[in-house]
């Protein structure tokens, strides 16, 4: 029981990534140690499970697809969705430089405990790194497109979206904002219950996971060392998106205006810049990104000790 209330703990830290724009949910399963496991607990839903599951073999399908995990994990994942939606809303729009700043700080320390686990450096490694973080720079200076509530172009936003949650470094909300319906799924149809929004998004994110984790999980057994590598570059080239100093940049409709959305601005990115002076709020930045930094360097303290504890 100890180690499942764990991973949901573990699973909030999911989804409030996921929830974030430029924060990948991804970055968060990999740098706590449950990357792997996911992928392949996900892509043990195959013929095979469902077959075990229709004959009524119960402990065969649980053990076959490692479901108890799965459950706990997307229960807090869902939790914090539900949760806290409304919170970071509330919070990045009065106080965006400090949660930016703190999130910062979290990647970019993630950049070394994830990169270190790279086992082998080889050329092909540092080519996967520079491509990563170069795919990512590009990702992040992308113009994002208006919004589209079509049923299917939904379903799309929810098969991009979810394959981008579980790829560390790139952020399924940042993906989102680019499709141009993060406002409308992640903001508006989850604290409105809008399921006529939700539901296409979920049919596309379920299918899009359970095709995905087969792909990655084959990359990540033939080419485990050039894959931490590229994903490691995708986290060091989502750096930009989470710096917190920058300047709405928002979306606009054909004729060049800005769209309204509930007497609002819709934002579409930000441009970064450096700020001009030293004040109270730039000190209070730095000191939430060291506090960032010192998050993430306890969690991997923490795992450690728990490996060492399981070895000995």
């Amino acid at each position: 029981m100890k180690s499942y209330l764990v991973y949901i703990l573990k699973g909030v830290g999911v989804g409030v990534a996921n929830i974030i724009p430029g924060v990948s949910g991804g970055t968060i399963a990999l740098i706590t140690g449950i990357f792997e496991r996911l992928i392949h607990a996900i892509k043990s839903f195959n013929l095979k499970a469902l077959k075990l599951l229709l004959a009524g073999k119960w402990k065969d399908f649980v053990s076959t697809t490692d479901f108890y995990f799965l459950v706990a994990l997307f229960t807090g994942v869902i939790l914090s969705i539900i949760l806290l939606a409304r919170l970071f809303d509330f919070l990045f729009a009065q106080y965006p430089v400090y949660i930016w700043a703190y999130f910062f700080g979290l990647v970019l320390a993630s950049v070394y405990f994830v990169g270190r686990t790279v086992e082998k450096i080889s050329i092909a490694v540092v080519v996967s790194f520079v491509i990563g973080t170069a795919l990512a720079i590009f990702i992040s200076m992308i113009n994002p497109t208006a919004e589209n509530s079509d049923f299917f172009y939904l379903m799309l936003c929810g098969v991009v979206a979810v394959c981008s949650m579980i790829l560390p470094g790139l952020s399924g909300s940042f993906v989102l904002i680019l499709m141009g319906n993060y406002q409308l799924v992640a903001i508006d149809a989850i604290n409105e219950r809008d399921y006529n929004i939700l539901l296409p998004v979920l049919i596309g994110a379920v299918l899009g996971l359970v095709a995905f984790s087969h792909i990655l999980s084959w990359v990540f057994k033939h080419y485990r060392n050039q894959t931490i590598a590229l994903l490691t570059g995708f986290i060091l080239g989502s750096l930009n998106v989470l710096w917190p100093w920058k300047n709405p940049l928002y979306l606009l409709d054909a004729t060049g205006s800005a769209i309204i959305k509930e007497g609002e601005k819709v934002v579409a990115s930000y441009e970064s810049y450096l700020p001009s002076e030293i004040n109270m709020e730039v000190m209070m930045a730095f000191l939430l990104m060291f506090v960032g930094i010192l998050s993430i360097t306890a969690v991997e303290l923490l795992a450690n000790k728990n490996r060492k504890e399981k070895i000995g």
